[in-house]
């Protein structure tokens, strides 16, 4: 099983876009390669400790490759846009790409740099290794199995 955690504003769309993905095996949400330890939710909304609302992702190789997940993480997220994603604004909205296996880096970057193409301004999704990861609050987690009819900025029928 391979590991990556993926930042593309509100967290809950993420997850659940993410965990129907076939190969997806586990998802949970978070915050990501901040400053503070253990953040509660409000005190990454008040943009202060540097992280990322992010969703951590289990997922199996032979079924679902690296470059297939980003190919879809892209197709959800405005990447040439900085700390907004949809009406949501702040630096904890910001777009990221955080890798635990550093083997992982050059595929990385060459999608990203291939997927530039497609915009005239510059893709500004951060790529950085995973410094920190927090479990973000039991409430939060597949908050939107919770609450089909809850906030997303994704359309889940894309």
């Amino acid at each position: 099983m391979k590991e990556i955690v993926l930042a593309g504003g509100c967290f809950w769309g993420v997850e659940e876009y993410i965990s129907r993905i076939e190969g997806v095996k586990e998802t949970k949400v978070g915050y990501a390669n901040g400053i503070k330890e253990n953040p509660t939710y409000e005190e990454v909304c008040t943009g202060t400790t540097g992280h990322a609302e992010a969703c951590y992702v289990r997922y199996d190789e032979k079924v679902l490759s690296l470059n297939n997940l980003l190919e879809k993480f892209f197709g959800i997220i405005e990447p040439t846009v900085e700390n907004r994603q949809g009406p949501d604004i702040g630096h904890q909205y910001r777009t990221g790409i955080y890798y635990i296996d550093k083997s992982d880096l050059d595929e990385i970057q060459s999608y990203r740099d291939k997927e530039q193409e497609k915009y005239d301004k510059p893709i500004v999704t951060e790529i950085k290794d995973l410094k920190c990861f927090y479990d973000a609050e039991e409430y939060h987690q597949k908050y939107l199995k919770k609450n089909p009819g809850g906030y997303c900025h994704i359309n889940l029928n894309a």
